[in-house]
């Protein structure tokens, strides 16, 4: 049985694909004008910079150079500056204890550390000191006993080793990342000791993506690292500008016949070298300079112009790539009319309460775990919260602005009967820590709110004159029963 042909029919091919790059830049081949078109630019290329390995190079620039030791220290400074205010249920006596604690035990000093040297180096560790327990062992909160912390230990990532091969492997914020760090053998401290990860607060510095990530041993740069170049280039304007200070006034002297005497040598010579001799000795205000009719002396004043403008330029990189204005880097006063800082300062502020968050608050919240314990011999409670207090201060208007608010609205609330005269004073407390006022109202006052009538607004006081009587007699005592 044959075929029946029904035609031939054309495969369905897919469309020829275009071996172009793609490109979102404008590029002109013909003038040599964009990316790729064959220009200097477009033979420009970023390479690896691994400051953050060399750390004797990081430790000089940080020891001699200002700018870095200003870029490393401004911003552990100031998310250690203030401390915190707790925000719970404690008692005002606990909470007394456990800040007072806080600071005998130096640990905000402790904490600003770790964050500068994690910015240094590209991470730090603060080591928890409990007392009696094996730092290589898990942390158990449970097994803190009153009295047992006493305090933090410091080590940079070059003191310790992480364990590359024993990773944590259970899910949280921690997976992934070392289980173990073993501490060198010559640091001063936990010698050749080996720490668990949950008993130390770990701080990084800039983070970096995963290849780079493994290829530092899991821990960040250093904060220097990306502005190497800036940083650089400042200084040397710097002593550059510096070095033509001296060239800032020149003075030439002309003598004739100058290549014979320096020819003959001899007496001729001596006595031009003992003129120019006296002449640098005597020129003052109030000296004569004595020279040959023919001799000629000039003086050349240069003027700078421009450098203080190349200066600011540079500093100004600086100051954004590290989020720190030029008020707080370099002390210096905003430019323009009306200009103060402040939206500057604020805006920095925000960041570092940014850092504070993602950057301290994990460790901080189990340092006061193991503290709470410590002081008072049992866990918080399960209102147990803080919160980081403002580096932002108010003036003395602005707090009195506050204050005056503050207290219209919460009297006005009161007086509505929408709250109580328990909760008007723990507001009114509540708002000291910002005004400074009501700072004199203690837990008794509050406690024996709850036994003061409420206001008279609250009663549904009869009209005398609806009274049967129409209010002409008192009413009647009630008898207290037999």
């Amino acid at each position: 049985m044959g075929r029946r042909s029904f035609g031939k029919v054309a495969p369905v091919s897919a469309p020829a694909a275009v071996n172009a790059p793609a490109r979102d830049s404008f590029a002109n081949f013909e003038a040599r004008v964009g990316l790729g078109t064959g220009n200097q630019a477009a033979q420009g290329r970023y390479s690896f910079d691994f400051i953050s390995r060399n750390r004797i190079q990081l430790e000089a620039a940080y020891r001699s150079s200002w700018i870095c030791g200003m870029a490393v220290d401004a911003v552990a400074e100031d998310m250690t500056r203030a401390g915190i205010e707790l925000s719970s249920d404690i008692a005002p006596d606990d909470a007394d204890r456990l800040l007072a604690e806080v600071e005998q035990l130096q640990v905000w000093d402790a904490l600003c550390d770790t964050i500068k040297w994690a910015r240094l180096y590209g991470g730090a560790l603060a080591v928890l000191l409990i007392d009696g327990q094996d730092v290589s062992t898990p942390l158990n909160l449970d097994s803190i006993s009153k009295g047992q912390f006493r305090g933090l230990m410091v080590l940079d990532r070059w003191q310790v080793t992480p364990t590359l091969t024993h990773l944590v492997r259970d899910y949280g914020p921690d997976m992934g990342k070392p289980m173990y760090y073993q501490v060198t053998a010559d640091s001063m401290v936990l010698v050749s000791q080996t720490i668990h990860y949950s008993r130390v607060i770990r701080i990084d510095g800039v983070e970096l993506p995963y290849w780079q990530r493994i290829a530092e041993n899991l821990w960040g740069q250093s904060v220097l690292e990306r502005l190497w170049d800036r940083v650089l280039a400042f200084d040397s304007t710097t002593q550059g500008a510096a070095q033509l200070v001296y060239k800032a006034h020149l003075r030439t002297y002309k003598v004739d016949k100058l290549r014979e005497v320096i020819a003959q040598a001899g007496p001729a010579m001596e006595a031009l070298v003992k003129q120019m001799d006296m002449v640098r000795r005597f020129q003052s205000n109030e000296g004569l300079t004595l020279m040959d009719a023919k001799d000629e002396f000039e003086a050349h004043v240069y003027t700078f112009s421009g450098l203080d403008s190349v200066l600011l330029q540079f500093g100004q990189q600086i100051s954004g790539a590290l989020q720190i204005p030029l008020v707080r880097l370099f002390g210096q006063s905003p430019a323009g009319l009306n200009a103060t800082g402040d939206s500057d300062l604020r805006t920095y502020y925000d960041k570092v309460a940014q850092q504070q968050d993602r950057k301290l608050r994990a460790g901080l919240t189990k340092l006061l775990d193991v503290l709470h314990r410590s002081v008072h011999g049992r866990p918080p409670d399960e209102n147990f919260a803080y919160e980081f207090r403002p580096l932002w201060q108010l003036s003395d208007v602005e707090k009195a602005d506050v204050a005056s608010k503050t207290t219209a609205a919460v009297n006005d609330a009161f007086d509505k009967g929408v709250i109580f005269r328990k909760t008007a004073l723990s507001e009114f407390r509540k708002v000291s820590r910002v005004t400074g006022l009501f700072s004199t109202i203690t837990d008794e006052d509050i406690d024996d709110a709850d036994n003061e009538p409420p206001p008279v607004g609250e009663f549904d006081i009869p009209d005398p004159e609806d009274r049967p009587d129409g209010g002409r007699t008192a009413e009647a005592p009630v008898a207290a029963p037999a």
